[in-house]
């Protein structure tokens, strides 16, 4: 590790958990920050995803205010998200490299479209569940019923976080803001925790592995914790028109990029 990498890196990983706490596409920054310290691409991808773990988890601490009232939504959606996270990290140490990334770009230009038209179709879902809203809200108080067609949605965007992070939080708000219509910042949060998640799970897999680069991963670890939780109160002072078209365009350029290094 020579000082430059190392500056490089942290650089990156400040930034990166940022950009998670606020969207998601971090990944982005912090994989080709170590693709030019000379390290194979597969390594890099796993010390990624095991250095941006504290980035997503600042986040979560830096949204507690809006996390709270959501303990039952989260508990439904845990499940879905770890499980789809070890799947998605089996299938990277497994399969073949490259043979799901073919597919990412387009699963990300999806859920930019529906984060766009989340105002209005969010309007019509919450019309056809008022009287599971109530139910959910006697529970858990979030106000909203987590469907099965959620919870199928949180486990998919669980196994693409464990392949290749980039554009996680893009799918996960897309998933959650159509499929549990609620305020964006709230939304953002229970992203955030459920992205922390599923980094979580596929660090335990990568750690058996023995593929992960522990040193540029500890600076990774320091380094995106802080960016998270800087990320996190600059988003919540955004409008959520703001928020909503800042998330949208992310992911547009998460997508073009993937397209472009596919």
């Amino acid at each position: 590790m020579g000082v430059l990498d190392t500056v490089g890196v942290a650089a990156a990983g400040l930034l990166a958990g940022a950009v998670n706490a606020v969207a998601g596409g971090g990944t982005l920054i912090v994989f080709p920050a170590l693709l030019a310290t000379g390290m194979p691409a597969l390594t890099a991808n796993v010390t990624c995803s095991v250095g941006l773990v504290t980035g997503y988890a600042g986040g979560a601490f830096g949204y507690r205010r809006e996390l709270t009232g959501q303990a039952a939504r989260l508990r439904a959606l845990a499940g879905p998200a770890l499980l789809g996270g070890l799947a998605g990290a089996v299938v990277l140490l497994a399969a073949p490299a490259g043979s799901f990334r073919v597919v990412v770009p387009y699963l990300v230009l999806v859920a930019c479209l529906l984060l766009a038209g989340q105002p209005r179709l969010a309007a019509i879902v919450a019309r056809r569940r008022a009287s599971g809203q109530a139910v959910a809200r006697r529970r858990g108080g979030c106000g909203v019923a987590v469907t099965w067609p959620t919870r199928a949605g949180v486990f998919v965007a669980g196994a693409y976080g464990c392949y290749f992070g980039a554009g996680l939080g893009v799918l996960l708000l897309g998933v959650l803001g159509i499929l549990m219509p609620d305020g964006l910042q709230r939304t953002n949060a229970s992203k955030t925790l459920l992205s922390f998640g599923v980094n979580a799970v596929g660090i335990a897999v990568f750690v058996v592995s023995a593929r992960v680069a522990w040193g540029f991963a500890a600076v990774l670890l320091l380094a995106s914790g802080v960016g998270g939780v800087l990320g996190a109160r600059a988003a919540r002072l955004l409008p959520a028109a703001a928020l909503r078209a800042t998330v949208t365009v992310l992911g547009v350029v998460v997508a073009a990029v993937l397209i472009a290094t596919g």
